[in-house]
């Protein structure tokens, strides 16, 4: 008797992503296909098909928000140290319990997002920052490296470090940047080795004044000077509170 060989099962989207994982969702214009600056954080709650999942209504300051029946948004999903994105329309919202779902219609495959230095990861960390000189400005023109000393000859403004990525950062401080400014940026992250002393040099992006709190400035920076070591560290760091949190909130 002749056997057929048996046909390897097909892979779904629950070997890729699974319940409680992180979700953030970027709407999507109709027209132009370009993803906004707005970001919602929600958590996987049910896969139901390879077409279909339920994600928790996202919520800022503690109030829900109603994403439209219809809206079309970028999925990134963080699961077990990557990152998958998958483009999805709002097919319906209600309440399960005491947690109000939006069931989400994925209209692209699923597919893994190689640029992981753009996740950003919410936190509260203390940066310490100084515009680079115009001879700091030229050797960083010259050399695309920087070895900068902090010195009490140059002093670093005191702020607060609201997300980082392995791409940049966004803070708040009672100072105010120009957009173009190059800047020093100083900080401390938990390691495998201890807390290690981070110096890297960024591009001002964004500057805004917050309208909640006026005379403090929200900045957007990106990383311009930054070795391929110290960004996976930064990444690596960022996967560790994830999984740090996720935790301590399961327990």
């Amino acid at each position: 008797m002749a056997f057929l060989p048996s046909k390897k099962p097909k892979n779904t989207i629950a070997d890729y992503i699974g319940l409680g994982d992180r979700v953030e969702l970027t709407e999507v214009g109709r027209a132009s296909q370009e993803e906004s600056d707005k970001v919602y954080v929600s958590q996987l709650y049910d896969i139901i098909s390879d077409e279909r999942i339920e994600i928790m209504m996202p919520m800022e300051k503690e109030k829900l928000i109603l994403l439209p029946q219809g809206g079309e948004y970028n999925l990134t999903f963080f699961s077990n140290n990557v990152l998958y994105q998958a483009l999805s329309k709002v097919v319906d919202r209600y309440r399960n319990g005491n947690i109000f779902i939006l069931a989400m219609e994925l209209t692209s495959n699923l597919r893994r997002f190689q640029r992981r230095e753009y996740y950003r990861f919410s936190c509260t960390l203390q940066l310490s920052s100084r515009i680079l000189d115009d001879d700091e400005v030229h050797v960083l023109d010259m050399d695309d490296r920087l070895d900068i000393p902090t010195s009490p000859a140059q002093p670093l403004e005191s702020s607060v470090i609201m997300d980082i990525s392995g791409g940049g950062l966004r803070f708040v401080g009672k100072y105010c940047y120009k957009p173009g400014s190059l800047i020093l940026c100083v900080y401390h992250l938990k390691t495998s080795e201890g807390l290690k002393e981070y110096k890297i040099v960024s591009r001002v992006l964004e500057v805004k004044e917050k309208e909640d709190h006026p005379g403090l400035f929200e900045h957007r920076a990106k990383y311009v000077d930054i070795g391929e070591e110290e960004r996976e560290e930064i990444i690596h760091y960022i996967f560790e509170e994830e999984r740090r949190i996720r935790r301590k909130q399961e327990n």
